[in-house]
């Protein structure tokens, strides 16, 4: 959370925010200030993943580099809904890079399935190993 200042009074904070929308109450006002925020938490996660720099010299190609992007935040978003829970499920680009998605593990066949092997020393094994099962438990799209 936000640090307190010394303008603080009492350890509250107060805020306020200045609009020229002549109708409506302060809830929705304040939902519509929120929603703008979680817009931009969405750009800041996409930004993140890869669009912050636009790697080729063609259009067209970054062009392709956007799509894949975007398609890379839908697929964390949806995950992060779908498998994770607790804290995880706000866990931004950096740190899912850092704790899921750069693991070593093997990926074993046999007896007709594939196998996750996962490290038991990873410190974030359970969870890992916990999200995937329940990837895995959602029935086949039709």
């Amino acid at each position: 959370g936000a640090q307190l200042r010394f303008t603080d009074i009492d350890g509250h904070r107060f805020t306020c925010f200045v609009t020229n929308t002549r109708r409506g109450q302060l809830a929705d006002l304040e939902l519509r200030h929120r929603r703008r925020a979680r817009c931009e938490d969405r750009t800041r996660a996409a930004k993140d993943t890869g669009l912050r720099n636009l790697p080729l010299h063609d259009f067209a190609q970054n062009e392709i580099w956007c799509e894949v992007v975007a398609l890379a935040c839908e697929l964390i978003a949806w995950m992060q809904m779908l498998a994770l829970d607790g804290p995880a499920r706000r866990y931004e680009p950096k740190r899912l890079r850092l704790r899921l998605f750069a693991v070593a593990a093997r990926l074993v066949r046999g007896g007709r399935r594939l196998r996750l092997r996962v490290a038991a020393s990873w410190p974030w094994a359970g969870q890992l190993v916990t999200a995937v099962t329940r990837l895995q438990a959602l029935p086949a799209p039709t």
